[in-house]
């Protein structure tokens, strides 16, 4: 019976140090995507789900992973904070603050920014200030706007959905006009790149003519099983069809990554945070 308490024991130390030691470290998870459509040779870093945590002072560990990446320029897929009173948006800022002075950085909104948008008197106006904030570094979402980078021929689009898309337990139908109603048509002439946080829409998201889509929210699955993968999203949904990684829907891609942080569950288990650093090159003659 003793045996069995200590070796149960030592099993939840070990989990601990797991989650500990995943909470505070990151990764770099390299893609290269080749399309007729491109002119010349782009890469960027992708971030997503922050969500305020800071890796080192003012984030200077980030920071630091990230411009040795050499990227052109930065994308930011939502959840750089957290809809909480009190948590606040220093850390993400320093880190925007940072990669700004050095690199185009381009945002668009996860369902934390957009929570605190549509309601702002229940989060002190938590999105206004931050957008505010944003403005003074030169910086703004891109919130169902668009953003020509003609030199390498891409149309980028951020996207924002509605809070029902977000939902637990259930997964809202999305319409096919849905899209086109938010940022109109896909621009088909150039390589069409959506920044859209919630990936469980990736077929939406392809038929409406993404060549890429740019995806967060799932943080992974949180707890990382071998050859099962992530095991819960934070909507409740277990073992997620899209848990982390790169995915193919006809000619479309989706880049999912697994995050940085966490929020209401302090957990990541065999699933440490990730800088995604994609590489755009001209398909091969």
């Amino acid at each position: 019976m003793y045996g069995l308490l200590f070796l149960v024991f030592l099993i939840a130390i070990f989990g601990i140090c797991v989650i500990i030691r995943d909470m505070n470290r990151f990764v770099v998870a390299p893609y290269e995507i080749r399309s007729r459509k491109i002119k010349k040779k782009y890469t960027f870093v992708m971030l997503s789900d922050l969500h305020n945590k800071s890796f080192g002072i003012r984030n200077d560990r980030l920071i630091k992973a990230v411009i040795d990446c050499q990227p052109d320029s930065i994308i930011t897929a939502g959840d750089m904070y957290t809809s909480k009173k009190g948590t606040g948006f220093d850390n993400a800022l320093a880190l925007l603050e940072a990669l700004s002075n050095r690199f185009p950085v381009y945002i668009a909104n996860g369902n934390h920014e957009s929570k605190t948008q549509i309601k702002p008197d229940d989060f002190d106006n938590m999105y206004g200030q931050f957008v505010d904030r944003l403005a003074s570094l030169g910086l703004r979402p891109l919130v169902n706007e668009r953003l020509a980078l003609p030199e390498i021929n891409i149309d980028l689009c951020g996207l924002q959905i509605g809070q029902e898309y977000f939902g637990h337990f259930t997964k809202k139908e999305m319409t096919e006009t849905y899209m086109d109603k938010l940022v109109g048509k896909a621009n088909r002439d150039c390589f069409q790149i959506l920044i859209a946080h919630n990936p469980v829409y990736f077929k939406k998201y392809a038929d409406w003519g993404a060549d890429l889509v740019l995806s967060g929210h799932i943080h992974g699955g949180i707890v990382r099983l071998p050859w099962l993968g992530g095991v819960i999203s934070p909507t409740a949904t277990f073992f997620p069809k899209y848990d982390g990684g790169r995915f193919q829907e006809g000619t479309s891609t989706m880049i999912l990554g697994r995050g940085l942080s966490t929020h209401t569950l302090p957990i990541r288990m065999w699933n440490p945070g990730e800088i995604v650093l994609v590489t755009l090159l001209p398909e091969k003659a």
